[in-house]
């Protein structure tokens, strides 16, 4: 018998014994499981803060047992609630010896409720002296020590209830995260934008260069795509005449996976009628530092050794400029495709042969530029061959006003004044549809009823997306997005039949 199946055994034989501790409960007519309120009066934290007030006072509090320690008829426990975490001081003649008797064979991980009244230890801990104790839940399964914690990733994702209960810096993350995406709706709301919700399911996936999640409608007989933005839908709603809108929701794309990309994640567009992109810069610098200061109390962000300041006003760059600056070649100077070809292959970049002058600024920008965009960066002045939504520049019709905003060397905002010339649009349209026949699964379809709605009249827009995944992980020093995602997508466990 080796060691390793010799703990399996050891492992099976206490989950057994938990589950005998739950039988003998429900002999006793003790069963946890049939209890459905408690009225829980006061939290850890109100507790701790409150004490001067609340010292003597009785108290309900319910929560897990995370520490046991007993001193023979009396024991002090650690319960963990919403807010953290509070000492209790159980007695045996202060709850009857039954009752003591039943309290002791309590395990770390049981729900519990105490009724007791407030006092400070002779060491000084704040605490609860417990007057009744009732089990609410059994746990029946065995949580990691306090030592070792969840440490292993992967099962810290696939088990993130148990990564919530053991590691406080995760809880602090998620809590992080609700505040953010709180102050991203008062930002937004304050400014008189209107939040909306636009379909999940729809028969043409559009609104970005991404490949889709495709489904199947049973009555309607058709296939439909989980949406890859919600761009198209909300300026259909500009259209209508909603001046400001925004929504924050889910994305799905059916594409790789890595410490940045997740294929479903939290977005928030926004389009405002009336605006350009100029002012979608102001907006995302300042809401970005909103952000900051609601989730942190602060700007200036410290995220896996680095220092970044992210008040406004950040830096702008035009895309090149940026390529003339950290690439060294000076695609003002580069009139035709195949000049730009041959510039980029002097740098070793592998060009495909229908790329255009556009594409490749762009290969050159993603090989030699986004890895120096490390504190706060606004990246202007797109090529018209990436940026199918977007207007055309007055000034030099090759480029669109457009702009990325970069930090950490990650994208995370992109904005444009909105192509509201319906004619413009379905050409570039047309051309994504040869891009997709060519075999590029992530060029644009062609959407006859968004052409219809600009030719209905879209005034002049700016819109914009931000990533809200990346933003938490700056914001809370994550290095994955799986950190700053509940439930991030996992391969299944493979299970033998």
């Amino acid at each position: 018998m080796t060691n390793n199946h010799g703990e399996e055994k050891s492992l099976s034989e206490l989950l057994q014994i938990r589950r005998d501790k739950l039988d003998h409960l429900k002999d006793k007519g003790k069963d946890p499981f049939k209890i459905e309120k408690v009225y829980v009066t006061h939290y850890s934290q109100q507790i701790k803060e409150n004490f001067d007030t609340l010292e003597g006072e009785r108290v309900t509090i319910a929560g897990r047992i995370m520490a046991k320690r007993g001193h023979g008829k009396a024991s002090f426990i650690n319960v963990q609630d919403k807010d953290g975490r509070i000492q209790a001081y159980v007695r045996e003649d202060a709850i009857g010896e039954d009752d003591y008797n039943l309290f002791v064979e309590f395990d770390i991980g049981d729900i519990i409720e105490i009724k007791g009244d407030i006092f400070k230890t002779n060491k000084g801990e704040i605490s609860v002296k417990a007057a009744e104790v009732r089990l609410l839940s059994k746990s029946l399964q065995i949580l990691p020590d306090k030592w070792h914690g969840l440490k292993d990733p992967d099962l810290r994702y696939r088990q993130r209830y148990v990564d919530l209960i053991i590691n406080e810096d995760v809880r602090k993350t998620f809590i992080a995260r609700t505040k953010a995406i709180k102050a991203i709706r008062e930002f937004l709301d304050n400014r008189g934008y209107l939040e909306v919700e636009t379909p999940i399911l729809d028969t043409i996936a559009g609104g970005a260069n991404a490949r889709p999640f495709i489904t199947h409608h049973n009555t309607l007989d058709i296939n439909m795509y989980l949406r890859i933005a919600t761009e198209l839908h909300l300026k259909r709603l500009i259209v209508g005449g909603f001046d400001r809108v925004y929504e924050i929701g889910r994305i799905f794309r059916n594409e790789g996976m890595s410490i940045k990309h997740n294929p479903e994640f939290t977005s928030i567009e926004l389009y405002e009628a009336y605006a350009d992109y100029n002012d979608m810069m102001e907006i995302t610098e300042n809401v970005v530092a909103y952000v900051a200061e609601k989730a942190l109390g602060t700007t200036k962000i410290h995220y896996q050794g680095k220092d970044i300041d992210l008040s406004p006003p950040w830096r702008r760059l035009s895309m090149v400029e940026a390529c003339k600056q950290y690439a060294n070649i000076n695609f003002d100077e580069i009139k035709t495709d195949e000049e730009a070809k041959e510039a980029a292959k002097k740098l070793g970049l592998e060009i495909k042969p229908d790329m255009k002058k556009g594409h490749i600024i762009s290969e050159v920008f993603e090989e030699y530029v986004e890895k120096h965009l490390v504190q706060p960066t606004f990246i202007t002045g797109h090529p018209v061959e990436i940026s199918p939504l977007a207007k055309r520049s007055p000034e030099n019709p090759e480029i669109t006003n457009r702009f990325e905003a970069f930090i950490n060397t990650w994208e995370i905002a992109n904005a444009f004044s909105e192509l509201n010339d319906p004619i413009d649009q379905r050409e570039r349209f047309v051309e994504q549809l040869a891009q997709k026949e060519a075999g590029d699964e992530e060029a644009h379809p062609l959407d006859e009823d968004f052409i219809n709605a600009l030719e209905v009249g879209l005034p002049p827009t700016g819109g914009l997306g931000i990533g809200i995944d990346r933003l938490i992980m700056l914001i809370t020093n994550s290095p994955s997005i799986r950190d700053v995602i509940l439930f991030p997508t996992m391969k299944p466990l493979h299970k033998e039949d």
